[in-house]
């Protein structure tokens, strides 16, 4: 876990930038169901395993102590499920963005790690890399999945200056919000560890932008 880092660079537009500061809390859903794991998921639109709802419920316990404005949401089950012990007993209902669903993996989609080696002579680890040069079969690179994640977040920027914002989607999704906030190139976004039921926060202010915490996992002092 890493707090307050600050950012050299602006990559929010002085037109765009919030006259306060806004704080984003990224949150990547809890783990997969067991047969989704290790795979290049994407778009599957899996649900959580067991492991998975234990975490939903130990990151929902962590986030009722905080104010959280508003909620963004990929519509995804596995976001949507790990949502659902957080937002009840007045938590804002969340506003479901399309555009926030993972990106999509062409023709790595529902392959394992090891499957992507095999075929392909590419490490899964080179994932990020292969996006940003196109290299995927049918996938989105990473200009495309730019150009759709993107608009969504300048919405909630403009529509929440001076609030504490959730964003739950999708590690893939994180690293492009980090990407995009922190003016640096997807593959870059490589060096952050974005787990399962983690949260990452973004503190937006006029003069930089700070990340302020790194791939929290509330869930981990409670289970196995």
């Amino acid at each position: 876990m890493k707090e307050s880092v600050p950012q050299p660079g602006r990559s929010v537009s002085p037109a765009a930038a919030p006259r306060a500061d806004t704080r984003l809390w990224l949150i990547r859903h809890a783990e997969v169901e067991a047969r989704y794991q290790g795979v290049f998921g994407g778009q599957i639109d899996m649900e959580l395993s067991p492991r998975g709802h234990e975490q939903a419920a130990a990151l929902a316990r962590y986030l009722r102590s905080k104010t959280i404005n508003a909620i963004y949401a990929s519509p995804m089950k596995r976001v949507q499920q790990t949502l659902q012990p957080w937002v009840v007993n007045g938590v804002p209902r969340p506003t479901l963005m399309p555009d926030l669903r993972e990106v999509d993996f062409g023709v790595w989609t529902g392959l394992t790690f090891g499957q992507v080696q095999d075929r392909f002579g590419v490490s899964a680890w080179e994932w990020l890399n292969q996006l940003e040069c196109a290299a995927v079969p049918q996938a989105e690179c990473a200009a495309t999945f730019r150009s759709r994640v993107e608009p969504c977040l300048r919405r909630i920027i403009r529509n929440h200056p001076g609030q504490e914002v959730a964003v739950a989607c999708h590690g893939g999704v994180i690293r492009m919000l980090l990407a995009i906030l922190l003016d640096m190139p997807l593959p870059r976004t490589g060096v952050f560890q974005i787990e399962y039921a983690s949260l990452t926060q973004v503190r937006l202010r006029p003069e930089q932008t700070e990340l302020q915490l790194v791939n929290f996992a509330p869930w981990r002092e409670c289970l196995p």
